[in-house]
């Protein structure tokens, strides 16, 4: 194997570790985002769409879902430049960077609604 070349499956319990916290960080994200979901779905139920507290809430909701997209798509960018330019980054790295703006945004909107009750 080359030296600038990283392995498939990781080979230290460094490594190791970096896996399993990007599968805790999925896991999080996703219980995040399904109580997210399931709050947002209550306000929309019980509250009149032209009230102005839903109108602020559904437009900070597309803000933030934009912005997390646009730091995932800068997060790809990066590491296609990397591969391009022969910086290769480990796929547990690269996912590490990937689902951390949404899982703050997740984790940050699910600690924010479930204290507005």
């Amino acid at each position: 194997m080359r030296k600038n070349q990283f392995p498939v499956f990781p080979m230290n319990p460094a490594d190791m570790f970096d896996v399993w916290k990007v599968g805790v960080t999925a896991f999080e994200l996703w219980a995040t985002a399904l109580s997210t979901i399931g709050q947002r779905q209550t306000l929309w139920s019980t509250q009149a769409p032209s009230d102005a507290k839903m109108i602020k809430e559904n437009q900070r909701m597309v803000t933030e879902k934009l912005e997390a997209c646009m730091e995932v798509g800068f997060e790809m960018q990066k590491a296609m430049l990397g591969m391009a330019t022969g910086q290769f980054s480990p796929w547990w790295i690269t996912s590490q960077r990937t689902l951390t703006p949404l899982h703050r945004r997740t984790t940050a909107n699910s600690r924010r609604l479930s204290k507005a009750r």
